[in-house]
């Protein structure tokens, strides 16, 4: 079990963070499969997620998915994101995770990393700042350090993205931006 952080703690970690890695299923969506009338898997996303990522982006941290499944569904809406990485299809994510630090040249303790699921246990434990969603499993909501408020799917990666951006000062900034572009895209291009 991992003692929830206090707000200054939070802060200081998040300083130091280059990067955000996120679970797909169960945090970019809401864990259920939907199968349509051809067998396609069919995944749905919430569009607050979407401008949560480009907000970190903007914000200074790189952005990626590190997921236990693929599909075209997710190639797609991680494509139409930008992100800065993309590992799909890998359940040993402890392997996975060392990878990535590898092929980055990062350290383990400048990466928040969002998780729902058992699978995601080993990245939770060894990041430097580990979230949950609110309907995250008993055990993944026990290791992280801040459980969200928001579901998987239902805005969870942007308010984390909001605490993260928040804690390192750079959220007011980015919303002053917002506003002075008078709504255009973040980013550029279509919405989230």
């Amino acid at each position: 079990m991992t003692v929830p952080l206090d707000d200054a703690e939070l802060a200081r970690r998040a300083g130091r963070l280059e990067w955000l890695l996120l679970d797909a299923d169960g945090v970019l969506t809401d864990g259920r499969l939907y199968y349509g009338g051809g067998g396609e898997r069919l995944k749905v996303f919430h569009v607050r997620d979407g401008l949560g990522v480009r907000l970190a982006q903007r914000g200074g941290l790189k952005v990626g998915v590190l997921s236990g499944r693929a599909s075209p569904a997710l190639a797609r809406r991680l494509a139409e994101l930008g992100l800065d990485a993309v590992i799909t299809g890998r359940s040993d994510k402890a392997r996975a995770f060392a990878e990535f630090l590898d092929r980055h040249r990062a350290e383990p303790e400048r990466v928040a990393y969002a998780g729902d699921d058992l699978l995601d246990l080993p990245v939770l434990a060894r990041c430097g700042l580990s979230f949950a969603p609110a309907d995250a499993v008993a055990e993944v909501r026990a290791a992280a350090h801040r459980v969200l408020a928001a579901p998987g799917g239902g805005g969870a990666v942007r308010e984390l993205v909001e605490l993260l951006l928040k804690a390192r000062g750079a959220w007011a900034g980015l919303v002053d931006g917002l506003l002075e572009r008078k709504g255009a895209a973040v980013g550029g291009g279509e919405d989230p």
